[in-house]
């Protein structure tokens, strides 16, 4: 189906509705960059794990992957009660009242980042390709800026972030020119229940676990 605009000036793909996030936001304008701002926030969550990961871990007296686990499952404990009691939160969207929200969505990602693939290689670059890169998609489509170009904008940011995690943690350059537009690309569905904050982490997470094993043949 090719995009059309409704009487309401809402962009429509074949699969949801593209609407003004602002409209959608619980607060509006303030609840939106409140969601803006926890997005943005996420950059930080790879520093926590790989500088104070483990000291947490032995405080508490468990495994860091347990840690890791316990919050994800925390959080989809917390969601499934917010779910059943149809609650939306200041900065949420509307629709989140009746489906899983992208926080939770997000938590699930990069939990799945942090278990499957605990290396500063692939998941800095992961996690921050979420962090900057769908805000960034997210602000230019608003500002009504064409496809084509906020699908370049994004690759070159992700691409910069990629090519950051080849000099500071050794990436191997070939994967990190193949995974920034595969982050931006991941973004794109509009998919009625999983949010694309899971979409940009799982299908680039699937693809390291698939080229990795690879990585030192090709170094």
């Amino acid at each position: 189906m090719k995009p059309y605009q409704t009487s309401k000036g809402i962009q429509m793909s074949g699969q949801v509705e593209l609407t003004n996030p602002v409209d959608t936001s619980v607060g509006g304008m303030r609840g939106h960059l409140l969601r803006r701002g926890i997005h943005l926030s996420m950059i930080g969550i790879p520093y926590l794990y790989f500088s104070h990961g483990e000291s947490v871990a032995e405080a508490i007296g468990v495994s860091l992957p347990q840690v890791v686990a316990g919050v994800v499952l925390i959080a989809l404990l917390l969601e499934g009660v917010r779910l059943k009691i149809g609650l939306t939160v200041f900065g949420q969207r509307d629709y989140e009242a009746n489906q899983v929200s992208a926080l939770a969505w997000g938590a699930v990602g990069i939990g799945f980042v942090l278990l499957l693939v605990p290396e500063e290689a692939y998941a800095w670059p992961l996690i921050a390709s979420l962090a900057l890169g769908d805000p960034l998609m997210g602000e230019l489509r608003r500002k009504e800026i064409p496809d084509r170009q906020v699908m370049i904008y994004a690759t070159l940011l992700i691409l910069a972030i990629w090519l950051v995690a080849v000099v500071q943690f050794g990436t191997p350059i070939w994967l990190a020119i193949l995974l920034a537009p595969v982050c931006m690309i991941s973004e794109w569905p509009r998919l009625t229940y999983i949010d694309d904050n899971a979409t940009m982490l799982l299908i680039p997470l699937a693809l390291v676990l698939l080229l990795e094993p690879f990585a030192l043949m090709m170094a």
